[in-house]
C-alpha cells in the first residue's frame, strides 16, 4: 500500500516497481491541495489512519506514506500499525549498516532516537547529534561524508544522494531491506529491538500563556532528580531542554519559534514509563 497524502509521491512506487511480482496500490492518490481528511499533509497519526486501514483491508505487507512534498516517508506495517518516525530511523541505520555493509558517519537532531548512537557502538562508526531541523543536519551531513542524516519529523538524506530529505528513496530502501532479509514490518522491528533494546516514543504539543523567558527559567532552575521515576544524568541545551535518563532515554522540552506552543517528547526503555516522562515535562514547564 502507498499513500501519497495527495501529492508529489503519487506514482512513482507504482512505476518504480511495476513489471516485477510487487503490486502496489495507492489511496489518496489524485492531486488536491486541500487534503481532504488531514489538516495537513504530514506522514504521523491520524492522516495516516485510513492508509493503516487500507492495509489490512488490502491483506498488504506494508504501508509506504509520503507527505505532500515526498520528503518524508512514514511507514505501516501488515497489520495495520504505525512504525513512528524514530523507528524507521533505526531501521534505515540497520539496513545501511549491516544488509548493505556500508560505513559512515550518522547525523541526527536531538529529538530523534538513540537506537542510532547504540548502532554506532556496534558498528563502530561516529554519531553527530545537531539542533532540531534540516537546516542543521545538511551542514554536518555535508561536512562529515555521513551516510545517513535524519530528524524526527520523518526526513532522511543518504549519501550518494541529494544532502536533503528524500521520501521515496527511503521508501524504497525500506522495501529492499524486507525483501533482502524476508521479513515484513513487524519483524524487521522485532530484529532492530534484539540488537538495541525495544525503545518508545511520544511527543506532546501544547500551547502556553506568559513569559517565555519566566517558562525557560523555570526549565533551568528545575533541577529534577527523576523525570518519570528515572534518574536525571545531565541537561543537554544544544537546542531546547534535553534532560537524559538513567536508561539512555531523554525528555525534550522545546518552544515553537512561530507560536505559543511548547513541544514536549520523550523516548525511553519502558513502555510504561512514556506518559509518565511526559506529564513530569510538562510540569517542568509549567504546564500544569
Amino acid at each position: 500500500m502507498v499513500d501519497p497524502m495527495w501529492g508529489n509521491g503519487i506514482g512513482w512506487l507504482t512505476n518504480l516497481l511495476a513489471g516485477g511480482k510487487t503490486e502496489v496500490i495507492e489511496v489518496h492518490n489524485t492531486r488536491n491541495p486541500i487534503f481532504p481528511d488531514m489538516s495537513r499533509p504530514e506522514p504521523i497519526p491520524p492522516n495516516v489512519n485510513a492508509g493503516l486501514q487500507a492495509t489490512v483491508d488490502q491483506g498488504a505487507d506494508v504501508l509506504v506514506i509520503f507527505d505532500g512534498d515526498a520528503d518524508r516517508v512514514g511507514i505501516g506495517d501488515e497489520n495495520g500499525n504505525f512504525v513512528n518516525q524514530l523507528q524507521v530511523y533505526g531501521l534505515l541505520a540497520y539496513y545501511l549498516l549491516e544488509v548493505r555493509e556500508e560505513r559512515g558517519a550518522i547525523v541526527k537532531t536531538l529529538s530523534t532516537t538513540k537506537m542510532l548512537n547504540k548502532l554506532a557502538e556496534i558498528y563502530d562508526v561516529p554519531v553527530f547529534e545537531t539542533g532540531v531541523g534540516f537546516k542543521y543536519v545538511a551542514p554536518k551531513f555535508l561536512e562529515t561524508d555521513a551516510l545517513i542524516g535524519g530528524e524526527e519529523s520523518g526526513g532522511y538524506a543518504f549519501r550518494g544522494n541529494v544532502p536533503e530529505r528524500d521520501g521515496i528513496l527511503a521508501g524504497l530502501y525500506i522495501l529492499d531491506m524486507m525483501v533482502k532479509l524476508n521479513r515484513k514490518p513487524s519483524e524487521l522491528l522485532d530484529l532492530l529491538f534484539s540488537k538495541v533494546g525495544a525503545h518508545y516514543y511520544n511527543r506532546i504539543d501544547t500551547p502556553f500563556k506568559g513569559d517565555r523567558q519566566d517558562k525557560i527559567n523555570r526549565i533551568l532552575t528545575s533541577n529534577p532528580e527523576t523525570i518519570g521515576g528515572l534518574r536525571v544524568n545531565e541537561l543537554i541545551t544544544i537546542d531546547g531542554y534535553q534532560f537524559l535518563l538513567e536508561d539512555g532515554g531523554w525528555l525534550l522540552i522545546r518552544f515553537s519559534g512561530t507560536e505559543p506552543i511548547i513541544r514536549v517528547y520523550c523516548e525511553t526503555l519502558h513502555q510504561d514509563k512514556v506518559e509518565a516522562i511526559l506529564q513530569d515535562g510538562l510540569k517542568i514547564a509549567g504546564i500544569e
